[in-house]
């Protein structure tokens, strides 16, 4: 009831039917009323904001910005499995770092990111001249949100155009600077954010408030070294400190209560994506990531698409006590090893390789023997930290959480490390509570290197790993199927091609070459 009760708050925010492939985003509002004739209840605004929040459904969707973030990063891949998943080579490409301006992941990526920020801009447009309390109060929660989307563009694509206007937008925007989008952010976020609403609780569940807000700073300040050459610890860990000193999260004592199907009453999750299977759908990854004969496991009322798969290393780097790795068949982090069907009896995969040293009986290998042309059908553990429900649709129930108190923890942890030196005992102790509740010795001391490697296992397939790797000086060496880059210009993505080919005036990120 709590998830239908915010739905009918949010009030059309997240519409019935959604699927990531629907092409007008665009939707307008206010076609036929003005602004002062319609907004004339609190309903009534929040009714209105639908545009603007549901572009964030892309998250738990295929091939959009988390997609290539993610397989791009040390922690996931799809290998192309005889004559599915090459797809192009464009998820080949994003493993190996060699990013094409024509990939559809990435056009869909800025497509998606700057629908939204339109929609934005139009909303900021239509509730700007009432000039009301509430009216105001919804403008500051409209450019908070709008800095989330440019936060990830700039996170992407670095030197991106700041289009700040709906009517009498400029048709061919020059790019700006990844320092002058920065600074745009820092500047919407600093003055909207203490005007956001303090208030954790149904009403403020899936939208922006003020510690959604300041978890946004905090990440755009942690990352500031590299999106501006110059580190910002000190703000990084006031807004974490902020977020923390609120109260108003804590870390689950289950750390899968996070990710379940009926996840809504998390005291962990600071924003989210609230999807549901018949009122807000997109988020696919049963889908994605599971076997063919995996239906039979959960009942699923679709055949998966087996593709997303762990990387081998990333897999390894978690302890078998680990409670996050899960139990073999048991999902956890992961879902791996022999395979069962609901009524417990071994699954057969009768169109499994001959060269497959399990044979036909199903087993997730967390081995992977090659990227393409030939990977097992069977290799890789999938990806099972939300949960899959019994009977499940293609379109999940589980809301997918943007921002999380753990990596709030996490966050103040590198701060005080980088600031006062890894020897700090309060940033070992914030490391240590995570590692606590995953069942796993505590550290005694704190490196970069082990501090890396926990956000990987806390933070996996959320999202943010790419960022990270980058953050900490990673991205560009070698794993599994990736060999050391040449240089630094993938730390960018291309600018989609067909975006430059529509506007001259676009420059293309350094080392692409359309």
């Amino acid at each position: 009831m709590k998830k239908l009760s915010t739905r009918t708050l949010i009030a059309g925010v997240f519409l019935a039917g959604f699927t990531m492939s629907c092409t007008n985003l665009d939707e307008q509002l206010f076609d036929k009323v003005t602004g002062n004739s319609f907004l004339t209840s609190p309903a009534a605004y929040t009714s209105a904001l639908g545009a603007a929040y549901t572009p964030l459904y892309a998250y738990g969707s295929h091939n959009t910005w988390w997609s290539v973030n993610s397989i791009s990063s040390d922690e996931m891949m799809i290998p192309q499995r005889g004559q599915d998943w090459y797809d192009g080579g464009q998820w080949l490409r994003a493993k190996t770092h060699q990013f094409s301006s024509r990939d559809e992941g990435v056009s869909n990526a800025w497509a998606n990111l700057y629908s939204a920020i339109s929609n934005c801009n139009r909303l900021i447009e239509t509730f700007e001249p009432l000039a009301t309390d509430l009216s105001k109060a919804t403008v500051a929660e409209l450019k908070a949100l709008r800095a989330l989307y440019y936060y990830i563009l700039m996170d992407m694509f670095g030197n991106v155009p700041l289009s700040l206007k709906f009517v009498g937008a400029d048709p061919a925007p020059k790019n700006n600077s990844r320092a002058e989008v920065y600074a745009f952010i820092e500047s919407e976020l600093t003055t909207n954010v203490p005007l956001l609403t303090k208030v954790v609780d149904i009403s403020t569940y899936g939208r922006m408030n003020y510690y959604v807000g300041q978890t946004l700073l905090a990440k755009l300040y942690l990352n500031a070294g590299v999106y501006i050459n110059s580190v910002q610890w000190d703000k990084a860990k006031t807004a974490c400190d902020e977020v923390i000193n609120g109260g108003k999260y804590l870390l689950e004592g289950d750390y899968f209560a996070n990710f379940k199907s009926d996840n809504a009453n998390s005291k962990e999750n600071i924003f989210v994506v609230p999807y549901d299977a018949v009122y807000a759908n997109g988020f696919n990854l049963d889908q994605m990531t599971l076997h063919y004969e995996s239906q039979k496991t959960f009942n699923l009322q679709q055949q998966p698409w087996n593709g997303y798969c762990a990387a081998t290393d990333f897999f390894n780097s978690y302890q078998d006590i680990d409670k996050r790795k899960g139990a073999g068949p048991q999902p956890g982090n992961f879902l791996y090893g022999p395979q069962y069907s609901s009524t417990g009896a071994r699954l057969v995969d009768s169109g499994s390789e001959a060269n497959d040293p399990d044979g036909p009986n199903m087993t997730f290998t967390p081995d992977i023997n090659m990227l393409e042309p030939a990977a097992l059908r069977q290799a890789g553990a999938r990806l099972g930290k939300w949960e899959f429900k019994i009977g499940g649709s293609p379109n999940m129930d589980n809301d997918w959480a943007i921002f999380r108190y753990a990596d709030v923890l996490l966050m103040k942890a590198e701060t005080l490390a980088n600031l006062n030196g890894y020897a700090d005992a309060t940033a070992l102790a914030l490391v240590n509570q995570i590692r606590t509740r995953a069942g796993v010795p505590v550290y005694t001391t704190l490196t970069a290197d082990n501090l890396l490697a926990e956000r990987g296992r806390e933070m996996a397939f959320e999202g943010w790993r790419r960022g990270d790797l980058i953050r900490f000086g990673k991205f560009n060496g070698a794993w599994q199927f990736h060999t050391a880059d040449g240089d630094t210009h993938v730390n960018l993505l291309p600018i989609p091609y067909a975006q430059k080919n529509s506007n001259p005036n676009l420059v293309q990120n350094p080392g692409y070459t359309d």
